[in-house]
């Protein structure tokens, strides 16, 4: 009889959905990303974000293909960096990383930041399009992009992102952004769920919460995310860790709980100056 949760899945506007916590493997790599990824898969993930960025989609590639699990049910993320946006430079970059991930297909294809001041992300979210077209990738998103400019690439090509990968976690709640979301049918993706961790987790509503459910105060926050309806991908190296992140998506939260987590928020709450209308990604 398996063990492993009953981890809840969020849908996106055109029927794509994602379980509620994914594997984040950013540093995760060379071998021993390879068999964290593995692991990760055995405990039950089935969502796994990597990036061209990360210099690591060859190990998350193999650690895919050591899993027993069959293919169809894990779904592989990765990212179109921002010098790779010009239209052909989009395309190769697309490929290159289905050639690393030594996939026949990516799962989820996203631009990793607008970059707004080269006013190329048209172009590399129109190539996006075209890898969909042709099966190179099956679904297609962005991560890191303001209302401004999910509206500009779907007026300019006809295509809605179904995710949105964004900073969220209790210091910078980003509800707004959420509402935007919800009402367009864009899934939300957090990446660094937990924010400043270390002070994060410390703080005493996060710790209240956690006591009253027999939790750990990250459980707690992954909690909150899964109330809110945010996909949250925290890193996780070790197999205990990974275990005890994706358990958290079977904790249910209270409305006064969520709301009680979310007044932690900040006006300076980004983890560090990366504000989409002015950060440029390389």
């Amino acid at each position: 009889m398996s063990t492993q949760p009953a981890i809840p899945t969020f849908t996106a506007h055109n029927g794509f959905a994602l379980p509620a916590i994914g594997l984040g493997t950013y540093a995760l790599n060379g071998d021993a990303g390879a068999d964290a990824v593995t692991g990760a898969i055995g405990a039950g993930y089935r969502l796994i974000d990597s990036a061209f960025n990360y210099e690591n989609e060859g190990s998350v590639g193999r650690g895919v293909a050591a899993s027993d699990v069959d293919r169809d049910e894990i779904i592989v993320t990765t990212k179109l960096p921002g010098r790779h946006h010009p239209a052909e430079k989009a395309r190769t970059s697309i490929e290159e990383s289905r050639s690393r991930l030594g996939l026949d297909i990516t799962d989820l294809h996203l631009i990793h930041w607008p970059n707004p001041s080269q006013d190329e992300y048209v172009q590399a979210w129109a190539a996006l399009v075209d890898a969909q077209q042709r099966g190179v990738v099956r679904q297609i998103g962005v991560s890191n992009f303001l209302p401004e400019h999910l509206e500009r690439i779907e007026r300019e090509t006809g295509v809605r992102p179904v995710v949105n990968q964004i900073e969220v976690h209790p210091y910078f709640p980003q509800s707004e952004q959420l509402a935007y979301h919800r009402e367009h049918g864009i899934l939300t993706e957090a990446w660094s769920p937990l924010g400043r961790a270390k002070e994060l987790l410390d703080e005493d509503v996060i710790r209240e919460v956690a006591a009253s459910h027999g939790i750990t105060p990250a459980q707690t926050v992954l909690a909150w995310h899964v109330a809110r309806g945010t996909v949250s991908i925290p890193k996780a190296s070790s197999l205990e860790h990974q275990v005890a992140n994706l358990a958290a998506a079977e904790v249910a939260l209270d409305e006064a709980e969520v709301l009680a987590i979310t007044g932690l928020g900040r006006a300076d709450g980004r983890l560090f100056d990366a504000d989409p209308a002015h950060h440029e990604e390389s």
